[in-house]
C-alpha cells in the first residue's frame, strides 16, 4: 500500500495567504493540511484563499479539516475560501451544504 502524499505551499501578502496544495487529502495527510490552515490563523493572517487546482483526492477528513479551520478562522474575524476543489470534495460539498467554504465563483448556483 502506497502512502497518500501531500505537498504545502504558502505564499503571504499582507494580511492575506495563498496556501497552495498538491497531492491527496485524506486522514494521513488532513493533519499537515490543518497545521498549515491554523498556523495562518495564528500568524495573524486575515483571508486565508486555499488553491485546491493540483489536489488529486479529498476525502471527508478533508473537508472536517476544512471546516474545522472556517470554525477557528470565524472566530477570530478570519475567513478561509476553498478554490477549485476537486470534484469529489465539491460533489460532497454539494451533499452537505457548506458552501460557505467556496469561493463565490465556486459556490452553488442559485436554485429557483
Amino acid at each position: 500500500m502506497r502512502s497518500a502524499q501531500l505537498n504545502v505551499y504558502r505564499h503571504d501578502r499582507d494580511t492575506r495567504a495563498l496556501i497552495t496544495l498538491a497531492g491527496e487529502i485524506d486522514l494521513a495527510t488532513a493533519p499537515l493540511v490543518r497545521s498549515a490552515l491554523t498556523t495562518c490563523v495564528h500568524d495573524g493572517i486575515r483571508t486565508v484563499d486555499v488553491d485546491l487546482t493540483a489536489v488529486t483526492f479529498c476525502d471527508v477528513s478533508g473537508l472536517n479539516t476544512f471546516l474545522e479551520v472556517s470554525r477557528l478562522a470565524t472566530d477570530v474575524g478570519a475567513t478561509l475560501q476553498l478554490h477549485y476543489p476537486p470534484l469529489t470534495l465539491a460533489r460532497i460539498i454539494e451533499i452537505v451544504g457548506p458552501f460557505f467554504l467556496l469561493h463565490e465563483r465556486h459556490a452553488a448556483p442559485a436554485t429557483g
